[in-house]
């Protein structure tokens, strides 16, 4: 019988996946500005609380859907660093070969049904995953990831709608970073996100998305009720993300703050808050803290050393993986 899980050891590990998620976007920005990762990438860091949050309720049977800011969901529903690095690089052991890269990255082993470069793209994806657990009659749930920018898009209130009308066991989670890439959310959203949802029967909720036990423990209520068949739900989650939209948005101030950057990160960093709490309520010391955090360090330097020197797919396997049912596609 497997040994019960305590607070103590759902706390760490969840303090430790933030560090995780944190420690590889530092890394991956590190790969960008050194011109050693092709392509853009789009930063998690600032945001930890809401994945992690939300797939430490879940099982890794679990499904979720991400998006182009998605290496967060990623680290959270269970990826290695390894293979994260190795997929952003473009090489054969990254998780989709290399093939994928930061935006399309997936990890079926973990439940990860892959991040989307288009926004709200996944919607639909996460939906029919829901509703083939329905079918299957399996209690899996589905939890869609996907920004305020993307509540503008028409995909949104299609699928919210099947999934009111069949009571799907799915999950919309809105993170909203008060930006649509460069534009506030209050200039690009008229009215409450939240009676977006509503208005189609769904039940809705707000919350910190910077204290993960916040997250965690609305989401674990909202999971539990979708097995039973009481869903869909909807959750807006408050957060920042403290890079620009991009990796390559580093002049900022013409659309936010200085100022504004500077206050989320010195006193509503999700990471710095839950260290606090841990020390507090004496469940970690600060040394025992600091030893983790160097641990993940290093785990995160030996993962982009491994990387960097991992080998390139061979070029007869560009067309594969494209059709299900034969090897090669031009085949």
């Amino acid at each position: 019988m497997a040994k019960a899980k305590t607070n103590t050891e759902d706390y760490l590990r969840m303090y430790r996946q933030m560090v995780r998620i944190r420690t590889f976007e530092d890394n991956a920005n590190r790969l960008y500005l050194d011109a050693k990762m092709p392509g853009l990438t789009h930063m998690y860091s600032g945001e930890e609380a809401v994945a992690v949050g939300i797939c430490e309720a879940l099982e890794v049977t679990d499904k979720i859907t991400s998006t182009h800011r998605g290496h967060g969901h990623c680290v959270a529903k269970g990826a290695e660093f390894k293979e994260m690095f190795c997929e952003l690089l473009g090489k054969e052991e990254g998780y989709c070969r290399g093939k994928g890269g930061s935006m399309h990255i997936a990890d079926q082993s973990n439940g990860n049904l892959g991040a989307n470069a288009i926004v709200g793209g996944s919607m639909g994806i996460a939906t029919g995953s829901a509703f083939t657990a329905k079918m299957l009659g399996r209690d899996d749930v589905t939890v869609c990831f996907f920004g305020d920018g993307a509540t503008a898009q028409g995909l949104m209130y299609e699928v919210m709608n099947m999934a009111a009308l069949w009571n799907l066991p799915v999950i919309y989670a809105c993170e909203n970073n008060g930006y649509s890439e460069y534009t506030k959310t209050e200039e690009i959203a008229a009215g409450s996100i939240t009676a977006r949802a509503e208005a189609f029967g769904i039940e809705a909720h707000k919350v910190d998305g910077q204290d993960v036990l916040a997250v965690n423990e609305l989401t674990q209520k909202l999971v539990a009720r979708a097995r039973k068949g009481e869903g869909p739900f909807f959750m807006e989650l408050e957060t920042y993300r403290y890079h620009g939209h991009h990796v390559g948005d580093i002049n900022r101030e013409y659309y936010r703050s200085k100022d504004e950057e500077k206050d989320w990160r010195d006193n509503r960093d999700p990471i710095i808050r839950f260290r606090g709490y841990l020390v507090e309520q004496g469940i970690a010391t600060e040394d025992e803290i600091e030893a983790m955090n160097a641990e993940v360090k290093k785990d995160a330097a030996a993962a982009v050393d491994y990387a960097l020197n991992a080998k390139y797919p061979d070029p007869s396997e560009v067309d594969m993986h494209v059709y299900t049912d034969v090897e090669h596609a031009l085949a």
